[in-house]
Formats: structure tokens, sequence, C-alpha cells
């Protein structure tokens, strides 16, 4: 006997089992993801992907008569060994009756579950664990964030959104229009009045002059120069705005010292970044500086790809970096992050040079720049510090950018990308 629950979700789509079941799978999940950047670009990395699950791993509960007593009757269609009477023998096995786990002899058998994470499902479990840094105080909760711009003039607001042009502009209009008396006509009349005698022949004179002032003087009183009809205030109306847009600089060696293991090592902790930034900012773009003794910005192929050969000199990219954020990326308009992966070598001249560029010009521009240090996974060099490695180290501090890790194999990546990026390291 199965029991089956077969009650609606809302549109007949399966939604809760769906999550149900990914959270069955997550293990297996999990595992393949960490198989998917070997074959993609930096920007693909956040698509979609098929993932494969044992079959024995979704089985079903399910209650059956236990072999162990009662009387059952079995109906066999085409049984050509048994007749009714005969007894049949218990499977050898345990009680259970099933297929065991190895393979049949005519070559049937159960292939591996396949299924589709959409995009959105596929990020959420790959980066459930990981928070931007610095996200509190950069406010990129979500996708969009209110910007206010001008809509116009209102009759209320706040003092600092007075707007004199407009209100003495209103009070021009009315005052012209409700005909005012101007102070320089009134003054005229005070003149003539004074000079007015005291004769019998002026009284009569002085007195209609005195009363036009009066009038005057009661219609200024009347009609002031500023109402409280003339005020305007500048309004504000929120308008959605993408938040502020991020780069994402990627800075690595390729001189000999720097082999494809190495490389390779680089390219998936420069995934794993570009994927954790496009769950926050809407446009994510991509900087590819590659560097020897020279640094150059070239496209991810030639990154990645192209064999160079000469000395190393880290400065080149740090000038470099500098250069296209001068040109391209305002701080004010741009959240910048940077990751650099290198062997550690570096000409001896050039470490305080190095060290100048990212303390001054380099680190007061980056919400994160994160230093990996790749390395041979057949010895274990990671207790030793190299030149570059401790350079950096004297520029770190508690609760900064810069952000320094040692990576030798491909499991690592996701560990040490974690532990750069963890909620709890980000809240502290």
């Amino acid at each position: 006997m199965n029991i089956i629950d077969r009650r609606l979700n809302p549109k007949g789509k399966s939604l809760t089992n769906r999550q149900r079941f990914l959270r069955r799978a997550r293990r297996h999940i999990q595992e393949a993801m960490r198989d998917v950047v070997r074959g993609r670009g930096i920007a693909d990395v956040g698509d979609g992907e098929k993932i494969a699950i044992p079959a024995d791993d979704l089985r079903e509960p399910s209650f059956h008569h236990s072999r162990e007593g009662g009387v059952r009757e079995y109906v066999l269609p085409g049984n050509k060994e048994y007749l009714k009477g005969d007894r049949i023998p218990r499977p050898e096995g345990g009680d259970g009756g099933g297929a065991g786990s190895k393979g049949s002899t005519d070559g049937d058998g159960e292939d591996d579950f396949r299924f589709m994470l959409s995009k959105e499902e596929f990020l959420n479990i790959f980066l459930e664990d990981l928070e931007l840094p610095d996200l509190l105080k950069k406010k990129v909760q979500q996708l969009e964030s209110p910007a206010y711009a001008r809509a116009g003039f209102t009759v209320t607001g706040p003092p600092a959104s007075l707007s004199l042009t407009r209100t003495m502009r209103n009070s021009l209009s009315r005052r012209i229009a409700l005909r005012r008396p101007k102070l320089k006509d009134i003054e005229a009349l005070e003149k003539e009045i004074e000079a007015l005698g005291d004769a019998p022949a002026d009284a009569e004179k002085k007195a209609k002059l005195e009363a036009e002032r009066d009038r005057l003087l009661r219609r200024r009183r009347y009609v002031p120069f500023i109402d409280p009809i003339d005020v305007r205030y500048h309004r504000f109306d929120p308008v959605p705005k993408p938040i502020t847009k991020a780069v994402m600089f990627c800075l690595m060696d390729v001189s000999g010292s720097m082999n494809e293991h190495m490389k390779d090592l680089a390219k998936r902790f420069f995934m794993l970044l570009y994927v954790f930034l496009t769950r926050r900012y809407r446009h994510v773009d991509i900087v590819f500086i590659r560097h020897t003794h020279e640094a150059a910005e070239v496209d991810e192929q030639t990154f990645f790809y192209s064999t160079d050969t000469g000395g190393t000199v880290v400065s080149t990219a740090l000038a470099e970096m500098k250069k296209i954020v001068d040109e391209r990326y305002s701080p004010s308009e741009w959240n910048i992050y940077a990751a650099q992966a290198s062997d550690g070598d570096n000409s001896g001249g050039d470490n305080a040079h190095a060290a100048e560029l990212l303390q001054d010009s380099i680190l007061p521009l980056c919400q994160h720049f994160a230093y990996v240090e790749v390395g041979p996974e057949d010895r274990d060099w990671t207790s030793r510090d190299t030149e570059l490695w401790a350079t950096y180290k004297t520029l770190r501090k508690d609760g900064g950018v810069l952000a320094m890790r040692k990576v030798r194999r491909r499991n690592e990546i996701f560990p040490v990308f974690h532990d750069l990026f963890a909620r709890d390291a980000v809240a502290s």
C-alpha cells in the first residue's frame, strides 16, 4: 500500500513539494556546484544547472504486507512454472523482496534521476550562507532603492525646501493684481502734505491728501508684501532607481611561475565573486588586468589562457587599476570590488611601491579587496610567507577592506570564499 499526497497546490504547481525535494537533494546539488565552474565563463556561472541524483536517494517510504505470516493468494499473469496449490519459495536476501544494488544480468537497471535547477534556485543554494561585506553601510539589501527627484512645487514643506524664486514671483503677481500701493507714492503724498501751509485755503486740500494717504496705508496693510498663499516649496517625489552599480576588478600574475593549476584556482575564485556580486547588484562590470613586469587590461579569454613570459611587478597591475577607475568608474557611482591572485612572487624592489599604491590609492576606493595566494597542490607551502604576502600583511587591519587567504587545492576555493564573505565575518 502506497500513500500519495494528491492535495493541489496554487495554480496546480507542486511548489511546496519541489522545495521539499530540493532540501532533500541539497547535498548532491552542492557537490555538483563545485564542478560547474570548470567549463564556464565567469559571467555564465550563475545560470541554471542540470543535476543528477542517485535514484536510491529518491525512494519514498511505503507500507507493505509482511511476508512472515498470513495466507495470501497470488494471480501471476503469464505463469509457466507454478500451478494452483504450489508453494512459492521465499526470495533470497531478506524479506524486502526488492532489487539489490548490483546491475541486472540482462542490462536492465535504474538511471540516475536528472532535473533542471532554475537560475534562482541554483544561486539561492549556492550563496545561502554568504553576505556582501559592508552591506548595512551601503544599504543594498534590495535590488532597487528609492531616489528623490524634483517634481514641481507644493504649498507645504520644510523650511529647507523653500523656493525663494517661486515665492517672490507669486508675491509680485499678487501685489500687481491687487494694486498694492507703492511706498514711493505714499512718501510723495507725505511730502506734499508737509508742503502745504496752515492757510484756510490749504486745509481742505490737506484733508483730502491725508485721507488718500490713510487709504493707501490701510490698503498696503491689507495687501501684504508676502502672503501665506505666495509661499512655495520644492516638491520631491520618490523615483525607483537601480542601486549603485558594481565593478569587479580581477588582477592576476601571469608570469612564468604561474602554471595552469594556479590559474584554474584563480578562475574559480573570480567566478564565485562574480556570482556573489550579481546577487546584490543589477549591473556588474568585470575588468580583467593581467601582469608580468607590465600590466594591461584584456578580455577574459586572454586573461586566463594567453601565455606570457617575464618578471613579476605587482605595482603595475595596481597602477593600471587606479588608472581605469579614474577614467571609467567614479567611486560616487560605482561600488568597487577587487580580487588579486598571485603565487606571491614579486620583484624585491617593487614591494614597497606596491604597498604604497595599495594603501593610498586602491584600498580607499574599494568596498572589498581580496588577495588569494595560490600555489602547487603537491606540497604544503602555506606555512611559509612570501614577500608579497608579508607586504600585504602589514596593511591588513581589523574591520578593513583587505582580506587574505592561501589556496592550493580546488576543493579549498569554496571554503576560502565562504570564510572571506561569511555573514558572521561581515557582522563582526
